[in-house]
């Protein structure tokens, strides 16, 4: 009886944890948009995964549901497991992002380089002809 009940208030523990933390990530990021310190399009994963994660705490049964399908036993620790694979999917995406912006960044500075020595060529051509 005693570990039935320590076992039940343990796991209302846990969700309400989950329940706040996703709300918390959830209206964090919300608020990070709204501040346009992070752009939309990169919000969208960090909004959608955040959304995932307070359904699934709220909704105790789809979190068993999804559990049984992932063949984990004890349901939080597969919201645990969604965790860590939703911060790869988000690490990828950034790694894109960040391969987008170094590539661009070469090419900026190549032409920075070609127009710095187009220009030098101009001064020295003008200053020839005086």
């Amino acid at each position: 009886m005693i570990n039935t009940l320590w076992a039940s208030l343990l796991e209302n523990r846990i969700q309400l944890f989950s329940i706040t933390g996703s709300l918390v990530l959830f209206l964090f990021i919300l608020r990070l948009v709204k501040r346009k310190k992070l752009k939309e399009e990169y919000s969208l994963l960090w909004i959608g995964f955040g959304f995932i994660f307070i359904l699934l705490s709220i909704f105790k049964p789809l979190l068993e549901i999804v559990a049984d399908i992932l063949g984990i036993l004890y349901a939080p620790a597969a919201l645990l497991l969604l965790l860590v694979i939703s911060v790869f999917f988000i690490l990828i995406q950034f790694s894109i992002v960040i391969s987008k912006l170094a590539e661009s960044n070469k090419n900026l500075i190549q032409e920075v380089g070609i127009l710095k020595a187009e220009l030098k060529k101009l001064q020295i051509s003008a200053k020839e002809k005086e």
